[in-house]
């Protein structure tokens, strides 16, 4: 049972740290889309992934076209706070890439528009609260993935 998480754009090393740590702990691989918001030997990267980062499977793609080009043909799902489904209603599988827009603003339009049926958000229970932090967003939707697959 795996996942590949991506992020598209990132721009806080420490999230990317900690996500990478994440998806190590869970025989995850981190997909990395540029530009980043951050250098990736940038040491609050590696302080957030700990001495893990060595080991974590790691892909990193210079353009977002790029990762579309390599996998286009695979099942991904989308996270944002402008899904209309929760992320409970996912059908999970193995291999399954979950994809994160940047911390700022998400996903672009572009890609919320064109992948309306595969968009889900996390559920927020406060109107005084956007979203949630990114390594958070990821942590919830990766175990609640594995959670289904058990």
């Amino acid at each position: 049972m795996a996942f590949n998480i991506v992020l598209i754009e990132p721009e806080i090393p420490n999230n990317t740290g900690n996500i990478g740590r994440l998806a190590l702990a869970t025989g995850s691989r981190l997909h990395l889309v540029k530009p980043f918001g951050f250098e990736l030997s940038d040491s609050r990267l590696r302080r957030a992934g700990l001495d893990y980062w060595k080991h974590i499977s790691l892909f990193i793609y210079e353009s977002v076209a790029e990762f579309y080009k390599i996998h286009s043909e695979k099942k991904l799902v989308y996270f944002s706070s402008h899904g209309n489904q929760d992320h409970w209603s996912i059908d999970f599988e193995d291999d399954m890439f979950l994809v994160f827009g940047k911390e700022s603003v998400g996903l672009s339009n572009e890609i919320i528009q064109s992948n309306q049926d595969k968009l889900y958000n996390i559920p927020l229970y406060s109107e005084h609260i956007r979203s949630l932090n990114l390594a958070n967003a990821v942590g919830i939707a990766v175990y609640e993935g594995l959670k289904s697959l058990r």
